[in-house]
């Protein structure tokens, strides 16, 4: 995707010095960019703790280089011991997107077709550039399935604009490129389908007011900002003719972990008769759990977030004020569960599907038990 039409990526080595790995610290959108160098497996967890990276996808990137990143200190006679203990470091850094974790087995896995320290350092390298490689393709194939949905709705309405609500960022700043909810919009809106996008901003990182609408705004998508409550509102006014959503894990039965407030814009979508739709490559499924309420682990993050928030001035300054009485008590939970009951369908790099384990696993019949 572009930025001020230059191509960037969310995560790349530097060209001049490969044990150096790239991002853009997201944590200073959409009033400044800023590239920050990784060179240490620390960097790479604190990057992901604190959020200078996020979004599924890019966790699941900047792991891979995060491991890659962590056999550069490695010799060998201590290999083993420091990659087991950057695996467990990286996972330890959030636990609900499952991206993280399986980036990190396959690193693990793939490091051990390795004979010498200096073939499994470049295995590790390959096997990262493959996992971000992936991750921006399987974004850009299911935009091309993604779009034949807007295209449906885009010719039931004569032409006129397909009104989409989105929660949250899952677009190219939550992935390697692409995105995955925005990839069906950018792909219909560079066919001249005409779309409009309803943008949550998304308490309380804000991720949807300061990445969402940044990036429809560099790729000249209309779009509006609205209230993370208003979704259902729209939805009664016949405003949204669907809701298109990313994921941080989701079970191959249906069930959706996605940024809390997901599970409230379903219903609400239910309740009207508006198509809910999860956009999400393969590697965001989770292949062992059946049950996503009771079983996906749910982060809970700062009281802080909330009770702060950070802006800029009308002098240019960013400044951070508390917008909460100091001694009150905060329950800070980043992700719910949205049941498969209310999911219309997952839009995947193979295709379109119902959230079910029938229609999910005749997608990826490799993944059946046997």
């Amino acid at each position: 995707m572009k930025i001020n039409n230059i191509a960037y990526r969310t995560i790349w080595p530097d060209p001049d010095n490969r044990q150096t790995i790239k991002i853009i610290d997201q944590r200073h959108l959409p009033h400044k960019l800023v590239i920050e160098d990784l060179n240490n497996v620390n960097d790479f967890a604190a990057a992901i703790a604190e959020m200078h990276v996020r979004g599924a996808g890019l966790i699941g990137a900047t792991a891979g280089f995060g491991m890659y990143s962590a056999i550069l200190a490695a010799d060998n006679d201590n290999v083993d011991v420091v990659l087991k203990e950057a695996a467990e470091k990286l996972i330890a850094t959030r636990p609900t997107a499952t991206n993280l974790s399986w980036a990190v087995a396959r690193q693990l896995a793939a490091v051990k077709t390795g004979h010498d320290l200096a073939e499994m350092t470049s295995i590790m390298f390959d096997t990262a550039c493959q996992i971000a490689d992936e991750d921006a393709d399987y974004c850009r194939r299911l935009g091309e399935h993604g779009l034949e949905v807007i295209r449906k709705l885009s010719e039931q309405k004569n032409g006129e604009p397909v009104n989409i609500l989105t929660h949250c960022n899952a677009g190219w700043l939550a992935f390697v490129d692409y995105g995955s909810a925005t990839a069906p919009i950018y792909a219909a809106h560079r066919e001249g389908i005409k779309v409009h996008v309803w943008v949550d901003e998304t308490r309380p990182w804000l991720q949807g007011a300061k990445l969402t609408a940044w990036e429809l705004n560099e790729e000249g998508v209309p779009h509006t900002l609205v209230a993370d409550n208003t979704g259902g509102h729209l939805m009664q006014h016949g405003l949204v003719d669907m809701v298109i959503v990313g994921t941080d894990r989701t079970t191959y039965t249906g069930d959706v972990a996605n940024k809390i407030g997901t599970y409230l814009k379903a219903l609400a979508a239910k309740d009207n008769d508006v198509p809910f739709y999860v956009a999400l490559p393969s590697s965001t499924f989770d292949w062992q759990i059946r049950d996503g309420v009771k079983e996906i682990p749910i982060e809970e993050r700062s009281g802080d977030e909330i009770k702060y928030v950070s802006g800029i001035t009308e002098s240019d300054l960013i400044e951070t004020v508390r917008i909460a009485p100091e001694t009150t008590a905060t329950a800070n939970y980043a992700f719910d569960v949205t049941p498969a009951r209310l999911v219309t369908g997952l839009i995947t790099e193979r295709g379109v599907c119902a959230a079910n384990e029938e229609e999910v696993l005749k997608l990826y019949p490799e993944k059946k038990p046997s």
